[in-house]
């Protein structure tokens, strides 16, 4: 819950403490935030520069991750996790579907998940109880204290290097799990999907590399058998919805995927 999560977090425009009173997160200095209904509380400094996930994007995540299909990822990512000192930070959290998952294999921790997209956050605020859900751009100096972290997550989000740096404790690991050119590989030549970038991997290392090290990394590939249904569902989840949405119907059923990712665990240099 987000009161479990606030001795983590400051005020997105002074750096201060927040407290909560009367419904309502404020800092000494008088900067207030609201906390919508559904659990969450807007730290964004000013307008974010897009929405992220909209509501069907949101119910196509839940529908798809709910049916076990990227369990194999949520699995490689546990896996790979080796907290130090701290809570976990997922930055681009969506609906807190991995982030939960890492909370119930790490007891007692508590969760901050980021994400500008509110729809997503109104999922997340209630995925854990020890999850705090906050809407945070990426791109901007995150809400949260320096060197708090024990672990962050990232996946298939974007990344601010110096940024999660700054929010992870020096004993700390970020993992971050990324697709590779084979992932949803027969969907994205039946469907005219967005491609991933040859060197996508690469990438993100060199992007990374000025605050990070590669200390392990893990490809996971996994098959999954599809309905016209699951694979809507996949497809309006991600970067292409909207791109292919009703052509599945044309795939033969079951539908036959590949799921491969890297999953990746860096060191803070």
């Amino acid at each position: 819950m987000l009161h479990d999560v606030l001795d983590l977090l400051m005020c997105p425009h002074c750096g201060d403490d927040l407290l909560l009173q009367d419904g309502t997160v404020r800092c000494p200095a008088g900067h207030s935030h609201d906390i919508a209904k559904q659990g969450y509380v807007n730290l964004l400094r000013g307008a974010a520069p897009f929405t992220g996930d909209t509501t069907a994007m949101v119910e196509a995540r839940v529908a798809f991750l709910g049916a076990g299909h990227f369990d194999p990822i949520t699995r490689a990512l546990v896996a790979a996790a080796d907290p130090g000192p701290g809570c976990v930070v997922d930055l681009g959290a969506g609906t807190g579907h991995h982030l939960a998952a890492v909370l119930d294999a790490f007891p007692g921790r508590e969760g901050v998940a980021l994400d500008v997209s509110k729809h997503a956050l109104r999922r997340a605020a209630k995925a854990h109880p020890l999850v705090g859900a906050v809407v945070a751009d990426v791109w901007q100096p995150l809400p949260v204290r320096s060197g708090v972290a024990g672990l962050v997550i990232n996946v298939f989000a974007p990344r601010n290097a110096a940024e999660l740096r700054r929010v992870l404790h020096p004993e700390g690991a970020l993992v971050v799990v990324a697709p590779t050119g084979d992932h949803l590989g027969e969907l994205v030549s039946a469907l005219d999907l967005l491609t991933v970038e040859a060197d996508k991997q690469e990438g993100i290392d060199d992007r990374l590399g000025e605050h990070f090290t590669v200390a392990a990394r893990e490809t996971v590939e996994f098959q999954m058998s599809l309905s016209h249904k699951d694979v809507e569902a996949l497809v309006g989840m991600g970067p292409s919805a909207f791109h292919g949405r009703g052509a599945a119907a044309g795939l033969t059923e079951p539908v036959a995927v590949t799921g491969s990712v890297a999953v990746t665990r860096y060191a803070p240099r």
